[in-house]
């Protein structure tokens, strides 16, 4: 009797491990089509860098809408590094999430990672910036053409149609600096009193734009507005115009930084044209979710700008 319970325990304990094991195949195998589903339902998120307050608010939009669309959002900080850029989707594509949503520190950088991801199957969306190459079905970025229209509008209707503009210039060949320029000079060349006596680069940067500035003060003894194509220029010029003691002079710029929002409200600087961050995450994050249900996408989608003013 005690020989045929000891053999009868082992039987049992046979068909226990038996049952686990087809449990636990059954988890890995049995569920495929619910795993693929998971991982289609997760987005990708590669920011150029966290520690600009503007790329906060673009993950932030992207992490709300992901909430609100039930998706899972892995989010990655290059920190401003290309290399770190590409060993972050590397990861995402390791991963396998259904769409890689990124914001590239370098715009040829990028090319490599893009490409991977295209190799292995996951769509690309870059946000804020483009990439020069591999393929993307879909770019999402402020509309700078309209940005500079807004900002050129301000001038006509301050000046009253009539007056002598200076254009402070982005880094020659950028996007931003092209488009932003672009929109300005439609918007001043519909003014027929309007013309723009002086355009220059100062390459966004504060320093330069003031350099930049006082040489053309020197130059040209009536100026009566300025757009630069950014808010560091702006500010630059500003303090040339302060220095030079010429009143009078309006100065726009574009991207609504705490500095330039503070001298708009310190009646100093007259305006600048405000990106919308969280809008371009969020339009991504949408976006996304219509490229993983197989839904045609544009090839890109401009996002609103806003003028900021005293109020």
């Amino acid at each position: 009797m005690v020989r045929f319970s000891a053999k009868k325990n082992m039987w049992s304990v046979l068909l226990l491990a038996v049952f686990v094991m087809s449990i636990l195949l059954t988890g890995c195998g049995g569920n495929k089509p619910a795993a693929d589903t998971a991982k289609k339902s997760v987005v990708g998120l590669s920011v150029s860098t966290l520690n600009n307050p503007f790329f906060v608010d673009l993950r932030d939009g992207a992490k709300a809408a992901a909430e609100a669309g039930g998706m899972d959002l892995v989010v990655m900080d290059a920190q401003n590094d290309a290399s770190k850029q590409l060993a972050n989707i590397e990861n995402l594509i390791q991963q396998k999430v259904g769409v890689i949503i990124v914001n590239p520190v370098d715009s040829k950088a990028i090319v490599p990672a893009i490409e991977a991801a295209n190799k292995a199957g996951i769509p690309v969306i870059t946000v804020d910036r483009g990439a020069a190459g591999g393929k993307v079905v879909c770019s999402i970025a402020s509309d700078n053409v309209a940005g500079g229209k807004l900002a050129g509008q301000y001038i006509v209707d301050k000046l009253g149609g009539k007056g002598k503009l200076v254009e402070l210039e982005g880094i020659p060949g950028t996007s931003a600096a092209n488009d932003r320029g672009k929109g300005f000079n439609e918007a001043a060349k519909a003014a027929a009193g309007l013309t723009v006596v002086a355009k220059q680069p100062a390459d966004f940067d504060r320093a330069k734009g003031m350099k930049v500035m006082e040489n053309i003060l020197q130059a040209n003894p009536e100026i009566n507005a300025v757009f630069a194509h950014n808010d560091e220029m702006a500010l630059g010029a500003l303090e040339a115009i302060k220095a030079a003691k010429r009143n009078n002079v309006i100065v726009v710029g574009f991207d609504a930084t705490e500095d330039a929002v503070k001298a708009v409200n310190a009646g100093t600087l007259g305006a600048t044209v405000a990106q919308k961050p969280k809008d371009m995450g969020k339009i991504a994050i949408e976006t996304a979710k219509k490229v993983m249900a197989k839904e045609t996408v544009p090839e890109s989608i401009p996002v609103a700008l806003e003028l900021i003013v005293k109020k």
